[in-house]
């Protein structure tokens, strides 16, 4: 029986601009989210903002589900298990800020300058395989 790489268990969506990041209210209800995101060394990495509801439910329930999907949401791809967690290491954050910013170069740079003048601020969030 062939062994899984589950170092490559997001390479699928790597040609893929947005992805659906589905997390759990307490109740257990999926919630769907298109978002950013970029990989690197077998995980997926999104930027959201501070202290927004996925970042709530991230906090409560790690288990997430993310797969390929347009801007608006409509799934591109099959859904992917994972667990992800809120990073609170200002380096960790710089390489995902720099991951993120290589990607989708100056659309985000003009979405970050607006954030900035808004005063918004962001969370960090790293995906893991399941």
């Amino acid at each position: 029986m062939a062994q899984i790489d589950e170092s490559n268990k997001f390479a699928a969506l790597g040609k893929h601009q947005y992805a659906n990041l589905f997390t759990y209210r307490k109740s257990g209800e999926a919630v769907k989210t298109p978002v950013w995101f970029a990989l690197s060394a077998g995980k997926v990495y999104v930027m959201t903002s501070r202290g927004s509801g996925k970042v709530k439910r991230i906090r409560n329930n790690g288990r997430v589900l993310i797969g390929p999907s347009d801007m608006g949401g409509n799934p591109r791809g099959e859904t992917i298990d994972g667990v992800a967690r809120v990073l609170d290491d200002p380096k960790q954050e710089a390489l995902v800020k720099d991951l993120l910013d290589r990607k989708y170069g100056l659309i985000k740079a003009v979405f970050d300058f607006f954030a900035t003048l808004s005063g918004a601020e962001r969370d960090w969030i790293e995906i893991t395989p399941a």
